[in-house]
Protein backbone atom coordinates (compact mmCIF):
# COMPACT_ATOMS: atom_id res chain seq x y z
CA UNK A 1 0.00 0.00 0.00
CA UNK A 2 2.70 2.14 0.97
CA UNK A 3 4.44 1.77 -2.61
CA UNK A 4 1.30 2.16 -4.43
CA UNK A 5 1.44 5.51 -2.88
CA UNK A 6 4.66 6.60 -3.33
CA UNK A 7 3.81 5.61 -6.93
CA UNK A 8 0.86 7.77 -7.38
CA UNK A 9 2.92 10.62 -5.63
CA UNK A 10 6.03 10.44 -7.86
CA UNK A 11 3.54 10.58 -10.62
CA UNK A 12 1.89 13.57 -9.38
CA UNK A 13 5.17 15.24 -9.26
CA UNK A 14 6.17 14.24 -12.77
CA UNK A 15 3.05 15.45 -13.87
CA UNK A 16 3.60 18.77 -12.00
CA UNK A 17 7.31 19.34 -13.13
CA UNK A 18 6.09 18.28 -17.29
CA UNK A 19 3.51 21.19 -17.08
CA UNK A 20 5.06 23.88 -14.63
CA UNK A 21 8.15 23.49 -17.19
CA UNK A 22 5.88 24.58 -20.38
CA UNK A 23 6.55 28.24 -19.96
CA UNK A 24 6.39 31.35 -22.08
CA UNK A 25 5.88 35.25 -21.40
CA UNK A 26 2.92 34.91 -22.89
CA UNK A 27 1.73 32.34 -20.92
CA UNK A 28 3.20 33.30 -18.11
CA UNK A 29 1.22 37.03 -18.03
CA UNK A 30 -2.24 35.16 -19.05
CA UNK A 31 -2.08 32.26 -16.70
CA UNK A 32 -1.02 34.88 -13.86
CA UNK A 33 -4.21 36.33 -15.04
CA UNK A 34 -6.51 34.25 -15.26
CA UNK A 35 -6.33 32.68 -11.92
CA UNK A 36 -7.10 36.26 -10.25
CA UNK A 37 -10.40 36.34 -8.36
CA UNK A 38 -11.61 40.17 -8.83
CA UNK A 39 -11.02 40.04 -12.83
CA UNK A 40 -14.19 37.77 -12.84
CA UNK A 41 -16.10 40.21 -11.51
CA UNK A 42 -17.84 40.79 -14.45
CA UNK A 43 -19.06 37.73 -14.97
CA UNK A 44 -19.90 36.90 -11.88
CA UNK A 45 -22.33 40.18 -12.08
CA UNK A 46 -24.00 38.43 -14.86
CA UNK A 47 -24.84 35.41 -13.25
CA UNK A 48 -26.96 37.35 -10.85
CA UNK A 49 -28.51 39.53 -13.46
CA UNK A 50 -29.38 36.40 -15.88
CA UNK A 51 -30.39 34.97 -12.03
CA UNK A 52 -32.45 37.58 -11.25
CA UNK A 53 -34.04 38.24 -14.65
CA UNK A 54 -35.29 34.80 -15.20
CA UNK A 55 -37.05 34.10 -11.92
CA UNK A 56 -39.14 35.52 -9.34
CA UNK A 57 -36.99 37.78 -6.88
CA UNK A 58 -37.67 35.39 -3.88
CA UNK A 59 -36.30 32.69 -6.20
CA UNK A 60 -33.56 34.47 -7.63
CA UNK A 61 -32.38 35.07 -4.30
CA UNK A 62 -32.50 31.43 -2.81
CA UNK A 63 -30.17 30.19 -5.91
CA UNK A 64 -27.36 33.40 -4.95
CA UNK A 65 -27.42 32.12 -1.08
CA UNK A 66 -27.14 28.55 -2.32
CA UNK A 67 -24.70 29.58 -4.57
CA UNK A 68 -22.62 31.19 -2.00
CA UNK A 69 -22.71 28.28 0.38
CA UNK A 70 -21.56 26.35 -2.71
CA UNK A 71 -18.41 28.12 -2.51
CA UNK A 72 -18.27 28.18 1.30
CA UNK A 73 -18.71 24.58 1.42
CA UNK A 74 -15.82 24.01 -1.02
CA UNK A 75 -13.37 26.75 -0.07
CA UNK A 76 -14.17 25.69 4.22
CA UNK A 77 -13.77 21.65 3.29
CA UNK A 78 -10.59 22.22 1.52
CA UNK A 79 -8.64 24.82 3.61
CA UNK A 80 -9.97 24.41 7.16
CA UNK A 81 -11.01 21.01 7.05
CA UNK A 82 -8.83 18.79 4.63
CA UNK A 83 -5.35 20.69 4.20
CA UNK A 84 -4.83 20.85 8.26
CA UNK A 85 -5.19 16.86 8.58
CA UNK A 86 -3.34 16.10 5.43
CA UNK A 87 -0.59 18.37 5.48
CA UNK A 88 0.59 18.44 2.25
CA UNK A 89 3.08 21.44 1.24
CA UNK A 90 2.63 23.10 -1.93
CA UNK A 91 5.14 21.86 -4.65
CA UNK A 92 6.54 25.80 -4.83
CA UNK A 93 6.92 25.91 -0.95
CA UNK A 94 10.20 26.95 0.05
CA UNK A 95 10.59 23.30 2.44
CA UNK A 96 8.99 21.47 -0.22
CA UNK A 97 11.85 19.18 -1.21
CA UNK A 98 10.59 19.66 -4.60
CA UNK A 99 10.67 23.49 -4.18
CA UNK A 100 13.82 24.01 -6.23
CA UNK A 101 12.99 21.97 -9.38
CA UNK A 102 9.26 24.29 -9.59
CA UNK A 103 9.12 27.65 -12.04
CA UNK A 104 8.04 30.40 -10.18
CA UNK A 105 5.84 32.83 -11.98
CA UNK A 106 6.30 36.57 -10.22
CA UNK A 107 7.41 35.22 -7.46
CA UNK A 108 4.34 33.52 -6.10
CA UNK A 109 4.38 30.45 -4.18
CA UNK A 110 1.15 30.50 -2.01
CA UNK A 111 0.53 29.78 1.19
CA UNK A 112 2.14 26.82 2.83
CA UNK A 113 -0.61 23.86 2.39
CA UNK A 114 -2.43 22.72 -0.99
CA UNK A 115 -4.18 19.87 -1.04
CA UNK A 116 -6.31 19.59 -1.80
CA UNK A 117 -7.22 22.85 -4.19
CA UNK A 118 -9.20 25.50 -3.34
CA UNK A 119 -9.56 27.40 -6.55
CA UNK A 120 -9.87 23.83 -8.08
CA UNK A 121 -13.35 23.53 -5.19
CA UNK A 122 -14.79 26.64 -6.22
CA UNK A 123 -14.52 26.64 -10.04
CA UNK A 124 -15.99 23.15 -10.19
CA UNK A 125 -18.88 23.89 -7.42
CA UNK A 126 -20.04 26.92 -9.77
CA UNK A 127 -19.46 25.38 -12.52
CA UNK A 128 -21.71 22.24 -11.94
CA UNK A 129 -24.32 24.38 -10.08
CA UNK A 130 -24.59 26.54 -13.03
CA UNK A 131 -24.99 23.60 -15.27
CA UNK A 132 -27.56 21.92 -12.93
CA UNK A 133 -29.67 24.91 -12.77
CA UNK A 134 -29.83 26.19 -16.71
CA UNK A 135 -28.98 22.66 -17.79
CA UNK A 136 -27.64 25.22 -21.34
CA UNK A 137 -25.52 23.20 -23.89
CA UNK A 138 -23.46 26.51 -24.81
CA UNK A 139 -23.49 27.60 -21.00
CA UNK A 140 -21.99 23.76 -19.66
CA UNK A 141 -19.26 23.46 -22.15
CA UNK A 142 -17.99 27.21 -21.35
CA UNK A 143 -18.03 26.62 -17.81
CA UNK A 144 -16.79 23.43 -17.72
CA UNK A 145 -13.86 24.68 -19.97
CA UNK A 146 -13.72 27.83 -17.39
CA UNK A 147 -13.18 25.49 -14.40
CA UNK A 148 -10.59 23.41 -16.22
CA UNK A 149 -8.50 26.22 -16.82
CA UNK A 150 -9.10 28.18 -14.02
CA UNK A 151 -7.91 24.77 -12.41
CA UNK A 152 -4.61 24.16 -14.81
CA UNK A 153 -3.58 27.91 -14.21
CA UNK A 154 -2.57 26.34 -10.71
CA UNK A 155 -0.87 23.47 -12.21
CA UNK A 156 1.36 25.95 -14.60
CA UNK A 157 1.81 28.36 -12.03
CA UNK A 158 2.93 25.30 -9.50
CA UNK A 159 0.75 26.25 -6.68
CA UNK A 160 -0.81 22.80 -6.54
CA UNK A 161 -0.28 18.99 -7.74
CA UNK A 162 -2.42 17.94 -9.74
CA UNK A 163 -3.58 15.47 -7.06
CA UNK A 164 -5.02 18.63 -5.58
CA UNK A 165 -6.70 19.72 -8.32
CA UNK A 166 -8.66 16.65 -9.34
CA UNK A 167 -9.74 15.88 -5.08
CA UNK A 168 -10.89 19.71 -5.08
CA UNK A 169 -12.22 19.37 -8.50
CA UNK A 170 -14.38 16.52 -7.03
CA UNK A 171 -15.25 17.97 -3.83
CA UNK A 172 -16.47 21.10 -5.51
CA UNK A 173 -18.96 19.59 -8.01
CA UNK A 174 -20.36 17.58 -5.25
CA UNK A 175 -21.29 20.52 -3.19
CA UNK A 176 -22.67 22.34 -6.30
CA UNK A 177 -25.00 19.58 -7.01
CA UNK A 178 -25.96 19.19 -3.85
CA UNK A 179 -26.64 23.31 -2.90
CA UNK A 180 -28.59 23.49 -6.89
CA UNK A 181 -30.73 20.11 -5.67
CA UNK A 182 -31.16 21.59 -2.56
CA UNK A 183 -32.44 25.05 -3.64
CA UNK A 184 -34.67 23.47 -6.45
CA UNK A 185 -36.54 21.36 -3.02
CA UNK A 186 -36.85 24.81 -1.34
CA UNK A 187 -38.05 26.71 -4.41
CA UNK A 188 -40.97 24.06 -5.81
CA UNK A 189 -41.86 24.97 -2.36
CA UNK A 190 -42.38 28.39 -2.83
CA UNK A 191 -45.94 30.09 -3.60
CA UNK A 192 -44.67 31.14 -6.98
CA UNK A 193 -47.05 31.77 -10.26
CA UNK A 194 -47.33 29.63 -12.97
CA UNK A 195 -46.13 32.44 -14.90
CA UNK A 196 -43.24 32.05 -12.79
CA UNK A 197 -42.76 28.37 -12.87
CA UNK A 198 -42.50 28.79 -16.83
CA UNK A 199 -40.17 31.64 -17.14
CA UNK A 200 -37.97 29.48 -14.49
CA UNK A 201 -38.47 26.36 -16.97
CA UNK A 202 -37.30 28.42 -20.10
CA UNK A 203 -34.14 30.80 -19.09
CA UNK A 204 -33.49 33.74 -20.92
CA UNK A 205 -30.18 35.88 -21.81
CA UNK A 206 -28.14 33.04 -19.89
CA UNK A 207 -25.78 33.46 -22.95
CA UNK A 208 -24.88 36.60 -21.63
CA UNK A 209 -22.71 34.75 -18.98
CA UNK A 210 -20.80 33.21 -22.02
CA UNK A 211 -20.51 36.35 -23.31
CA UNK A 212 -19.30 38.31 -20.62
CA UNK A 213 -16.71 35.43 -19.76
CA UNK A 214 -15.51 35.73 -23.36
CA UNK A 215 -15.06 39.07 -23.25
CA UNK A 216 -12.43 38.54 -19.98
CA UNK A 217 -10.81 36.09 -21.61
CA UNK A 218 -9.91 38.60 -24.88
CA UNK A 219 -9.11 40.84 -22.28
CA UNK A 220 -6.46 39.02 -20.87
CA UNK A 221 -5.20 37.81 -24.24
CA UNK A 222 -4.58 41.12 -25.33
CA UNK A 223 -2.83 42.03 -21.80
CA UNK A 224 -0.87 39.26 -22.45
CA UNK A 225 0.30 40.35 -26.01
CA UNK A 226 1.01 43.84 -24.90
Amino acid sequence: MNEFIRMLSDLDTDILLFFNGLHSPFWDCFMSAFTGKVIWGGMYATILYVLFRNFHWKVALCYTIAIGLTIAFADQMCNSVIRPLVGRLRPSHSDNPIAELVYIVNGKRGGGFGFPSCHAANSFGLALFLICLFRKRCLSIFILLWAFTNSYTRLYLGLHYPGDLLVGAVIGGLGGWGFCMLAGKIVRRMHTSRKERIKSQQPRQVEWIVYAGLLTVMGIVIDALI
